[in-house]
């Protein structure tokens, strides 16, 4: 029976149910289409399924048109029923995998997806988790409630994972041609899997085990950690001495051999850096392992936005005007340039902090006009950009290096500038790091 489920989805004619219509998920549900396959896509947030219905996009760099023919010629069905998940012969996860207020593994958005779909499954359909998480979550957590359905994992039903790789915004990458990881819980699993993936990714890599696959996608996020907390403590480092290290890291980047550069900023954003190295950092724990790199390197990056605040406090004080009462604008709250994504992002931990200590704050940016509701930040919902005014304020930060900001010249300011990203030519009295 593996060889009908096969034969679909080598020849495309197996429907492919994406369950979370976010950054990972639209982008893998439009692969699917422009590759000829059918797809139905489930997700929670009406709002989003609305848009999609009525041919919108809801994601800035994803465009609207290919959206817009898939529901007009009927290839793309999406819907908050997920009793749907029957009419799939492939069910990909791509939810959220956050960290809970502890900092250990918040897989609610997994497990609720799972037991949502779990009644309307039935045989010869693949499972295909994408969420990063902790080595062990899809053997742990997924198969037994498969085989408490009476399911044979490998047999009557196939259980893959394999960690998404989005990069939202990056022009030289896309889901087609990033390369994919996939282990299967079976050698029955795997087979199904790289069918499920080979007709849409260039290149699928096929490993020994779904925990495997796991651990892969953590430790590609553990190494940027560790390397951007190592570059942002030399920061404060070369700092105190005078060296710029945007030029260090310029002029390190031409050894052509056994160097790779990573550059510093105001702190971790995205969903992620942040948050993928304490999934792992959790696992440990229960092998009474230390994770000091990873937890050094937390510490390091989560303290970053702090620094920041130490640094408008000091150039406030070069300019003789205190922190509290201040006008201050941030220029940029996405997580990083030229994307509309602020999950995470260390901009609203400066927001906070500055607020704390009584200065009155402004954000811009050109990719978020207005702030979405979140939960840790929920407060801030419904707050709008301003527009950039170099003059009406006593400090501007920026956060984000927008492309768009370029068309500012840096002697125009009539204002302290805090440069958080080495986006500006450093000036003295008007342009400074951070």
């Amino acid at each position: 029976m593996k060889h009908e489920l096969l034969e679909k989805l080598n020849s495309g004619q197996a429907k492919i149910g994406i369950i979370g219509l976010g950054y990972v998920g639209l982008p893998l549900a439009l692969r699917y289409l422009e590759v000829g396959y059918p797809v139905l896509g489930l997700d929670i947030d009406q709002n989003k399924v609305d848009m999609i219905l009525e041919g919108q996009s809801y994601i800035k760099h994803i465009p609207a048109q290919p959206i817009a023919r898939a529901v007009q010629a009927g290839t793309l069905e999406v819907s908050t029923d997920f009793s749907r998940a029957a009419e799939a012969d492939a069910l990909i996860l791509c939810v959220p995998t956050p960290l809970d207020k502890h900092r250990e593994p918040d897989l609610s958005y997994v497990i609720s997806s799972m037991e949502e779909i779990l009644p309307h499954l039935r045989h010869e359909q693949v499972i295909s988790l994408e969420s990063t998480t902790y080595p062990g979550t899809t053997e742990e957590e997924l198969r037994p409630r498969l085989e408490q359905m009476g399911f044979v994992v490998g047999q009557n039903i196939y259980l893959v994972y394999s960690p998404e790789r989005e990069d939202p915004g990056n022009p030289d990458f896309n889901t087609r041609t990033i390369p994919k990881v996939c282990g299967g819980s079976t050698v029955d699993c795997l087979e199904v899997g790289l069918a499920l993936y080979g007709k849409v990714i260039d290149r699928v890599i096929p490993v020994s085990s779904t925990g495997t696959a796991e651990a892969v996608k953590l430790m590609e996020n553990i190494f940027r950690s560790v390397n951007i907390a190592l570059v942002n403590e030399l920061k404060t480092a070369f700092m105190k001495m005078d060296i710029d290290i945007f030029e260090v890291v310029r002029a390190a980047s031409t050894k052509p051999f056994g160097y790779m550069p990573f550059y510093p900023g105001p702190g971790l954003g995205g969903h992620c850096i942040p948050i993928d190295p304490f999934y792992l950092t959790w696992k440990a724990r229960e092998y009474d392992v230390a994770t000091r790199f990873i937890e050094l390197a937390g510490e390091i990056n989560t303290s970053m936005p702090y620094f920041v605040v130490q640094r408008a406090s000091e150039v406030l004080n070069e300019n003789a005007k205190p922190l509290k009462n201040s006008r201050i604008l941030l220029m940029g709250l996405a997580y990083k340039a030229n994307v509309d994504d602020d999950r995470e992002s260390p901009t609203y931990r400066i927001m906070e902090l500055l607020e704390q200590k009584g200065a009155e704050v402004f954000y811009n940016d050109p990719f978020v006009p207005v702030i979405k509701p979140s939960r840790e930040y929920a407060r801030y919902a419904g707050r709008k950009s301003v527009p950039v005014d170099i003059s009406g304020y006593d400090l501007i930060i920026l956060c984000t290096a927008h492309d768009q900001y370029r068309d500012i010249q840096a002697t125009s300011f009539k204002t302290p500038v805090l440069d958080t990203r080495g986006f500006f030519q450093e000036i003295p009295g008007l342009i400074f790091r951070a």
